[in-house]
């Protein structure tokens, strides 16, 4: 009963902490004031220019990004753009100015920002050359759906349209297309569907007109914030707009009655097309500055159903879990009383069940170099993973803040290299192994390196298409640097500390000659026991495994930071237990190799983990073409990859400690 108890209390406490992580964040920058051009002086802290800023373009349909810059379209020169964390960087954002020029309270209709010219693509001149790669790689972005993201006040300014249900009916996404393909048999695709007159077959439309309304927050004069700024001073909201495809006429250049700018498939004649916009203005005091993401959160929130269905998966877990230590714990305070009770009464009974096999569960395995080096890099995953979700829970890494969730990683795994030499040199010393400089030169080199191998790979690929996702040189060199310089030195560190220490001791001596292994059972021999016991793990992770793939591949922004850090908690202890589980049946079966077997048990998680995302990959990404296919199941070889690591050292760390536990309690001859 205090069992039950104590779960509740616990499940109560992190259910709560979900909610209040989901609703708190630390903005990215400080708030800034904004006031009219006759408002502004040098004494007052406020500017009337809002600067715009553009992203890089993506696409759902594809894995390659690409820099605005890449796209013929209006451009600001060069220079100027935010610097980029490292983050960003491995990400391959590219945040620059764009050529827009808005004022604060200063309202335009149809203000021309540019105009591009291309000659009919049958001229074997340079300048038909030129215009026929920009419109083919024009055509070939729109029609893969590629979208704009750009960037006012440290806000995204979104294109919110309207849907069935959601909120209030609109969903307000954080991009908004290039433009919209209509196929040769008439067949509008993606935004096209938005208007009727988007009917020319095979034809691709761009949407060369934008209607942008800036809501601000007036100063308040009982607000701290408002005391030293003029009366006109306020605080952007947000920024909305519509995208627009117009063909301009000198008559009615932005009319909604115009005919919409498509480009033909092959361009016959030359082509025009003009770029405009318009700027609004509307006032909203109803939503405060440190709120003003929550429309966006809000849109990307799901329905009732799919939050009931994570409740429910967590819940059933949990209990589960519980259930499964209860059992447990009395069914090994029964073994235990009943050798002690032998062993006080001296009788003469042969031995049975796990305390058989004393003489021989702590012999060292095969492959031990291995396995240590899997623990080191594991150990280091599992201390990264937690302060990383805690300074996410504790809003440090909202969305507000672009590049620190990775940031925040790399530079935490390159600074926990200590913990892993440490953890690998005793684990290696416990098994009694003496290559020493092998082992810390494997824990420093072989985990990352395979990391960093495929990354590169991959990397190559985006170099070779011209990717903005693609890691400039520079930021390799900043990479490997970190690794060499930082990571490396303190994996030598620990191993140093590790290799000192006295090795671990073992409860019980080891017997000289191994014991034979009985015949097993279906259940209790190794490959079905580790397919088994990453069916509960993979079970509490797979709801929200889908909202970070998501957040991946799709480009939403995940935010459920508190959920994430109660599934890494349950995660933690269903790896444990089912592995303690899986373990104490091996033990009673007479089968001592528990060492790789406790690493694998929990560790086949990450090939659940990788079904599952080709499972998404064929039923949930649009995701079409050679390269981007490559790229999506490269990444994901590298998630895996340090899932396992990940999984497999809770697993075998839990194991360790259970067995060294039971057979430090049992009395042996």
């Amino acid at each position: 009963m205090k069992w039950d108890s104590f779960v509740v209390a616990t499940f109560a406490c992190f259910w709560y902490n979900a909610l209040l992580c989901q609703g708190f964040y630390l903005p990215g920058m400080a708030p800034q004031s904004f006031c009219s051009k006759d408002k502004m002086s040098t004494e007052y802290d406020c500017k009337p220019d809002i600067q715009v800023y553009v992203n890089r373009l993506n696409s759902i349909e594809s894995v390659i990004p690409y820099e605005y810059s890449r796209f013929d379209l209006c451009q600001a020169g060069t220079g100027g753009g935010i610097g980029e964390n490292l983050g960003q960087l491995v990400f391959g954002e590219r945040i620059q100015p764009s050529p827009y020029k808005i004022n604060f309270m200063e309202k335009k209709e149809c203000e021309v920002l540019c105009s591009k010219k291309y000659v009919k693509e049958d001229q074997n001149t340079p300048e038909g050359k030129t215009s026929k790669s920009k419109l083919r790689f024009l055509r070939k972005a729109i029609s893969r759906n590629y979208q704009h993201h750009w960037i006012i006040d440290n806000m995204p300014v979104t294109w919110c349209y309207s849907v069935q249900g959601g909120n209030n009916g609109k969903f307000c996404t954080p991009g908004f297309p290039l433009g919209c393909y209509v196929t040769e048999k008439g067949v509008r695709k993606d935004a096209c569907n938005m208007r009727e007159h988007f009917k020319l077959p095979d034809t691709y439309y761009i949407f060369n007109h934008v209607d942008i309304v800036i809501y601000y927050h007036s100063k308040d004069p009982n607000a701290e914030w408002g005391k030293n700024l003029p009366d006109g001073a306020a605080r952007l909201i947000s920024a909305k707009l519509t995208p627009r495809s117009i063909k301009h006429t000198k008559k009615n250049p932005c009319s909604e009655q115009n005919e919409p700018m498509g480009i033909p498939a092959v361009l016959k004649t030359d082509l025009v097309i003009n770029y405009t916009y318009s700027v609004h203005f509307e006032p909203n005091d109803k939503v405060k500055w440190a709120s003003r993401w929550d429309y966006i959160l809000d849109s990307l929130k799901q329905t009732n159903i799919q939050w009931f269905s994570i409740l429910n998966s967590l819940v059933i877990v949990l209990f589960l879990s519980g259930m499964v230590a209860m059992i447990m714990l009395r069914t090994l305070h029964k073994d235990i009383a009943r050798y002690n009770q032998i062993d006080n009464a001296e009788d003469a009974q042969e031995e049975f069940g796990w305390k058989l096999v004393h003489g021989d569960v702590f012999r060292p395995p095969r492959k031990g170099m291995l396995l240590s080096v899997f623990l080191g890099n594991g150990l280091q995953m599992f201390f990264m993973t937690v302060i990383t979700l805690v300074f996410a829970c504790l809003g440090f890494l909202s969305p507000a803040n672009r590049g620190s969730l990775m940031t925040t990683a790399l530079i935490l795994y390159v600074c926990l290299g200590t913990p892993a030499g440490y953890v690998s040199a005793r684990i290696y010393k416990m098994i009694g192994g003496e290559k020493w400089k092998t082992n810390v030169l494997l824990t420093a080199f072989l985990c990352p390196g395979i990391v960093f191998g495929i990354f590169f790979l991959l990397n190559l690929v985006l170099w070779g298409y011209g990717s903005s996702g693609a890691v400039s040189f520079s930021a390799l060199v900043s990479l490997l640097a970190l690794w060499f310089c930082v990571s490396v030195p303190l994996t030598f560190v620990g191993a140093y500390f590790g290799f000192k220490k006295r090795p671990i001791e073992h409860p019980v001596r080891t017997n000289q000659i191994p014991r034979q292994i009985p015949e097993q059972t279906f259940y209790t021999r190794p490959l079905p026991g580790v397919i088994m016991g990453g069916v509960l793990p993979f079970g509490c992770i797979f709801i929200q495994l889908f909202f970070i793939l998501n957040s991946i591949w799709s480009h939403q922004m995940y935010y459920m930071f508190g959920f994430l850090f109660l599934v890494f908690i349950i995660l933690v202890v269903t790896c444990s237990e089912a592995t303690i589980l899986l373990c104490y049946f091996h033990l009673c079966a007479e089968d001592y190799h528990w060492w790789w077997r406790s690493f694998l048990t929990s560790g086949f998680t990450a090939i659940y983990f990788f079904l599952y995302c080709i499972h998404y990959y064929y039923t949930k990404t649009e995701i079409v073409g050679f390269a981007s296919t490559f790229l999506y199941f490269g990444y994901t070889i590298i998630m895996v990859f340090l899932f396992f690591l990940l999984t497999g050292t809770i697993g075998y760390c839990a194991c360790f400690w259970f067995v060294t536990r039971i057979y430090s309690v049992v009395k042996v001859d």
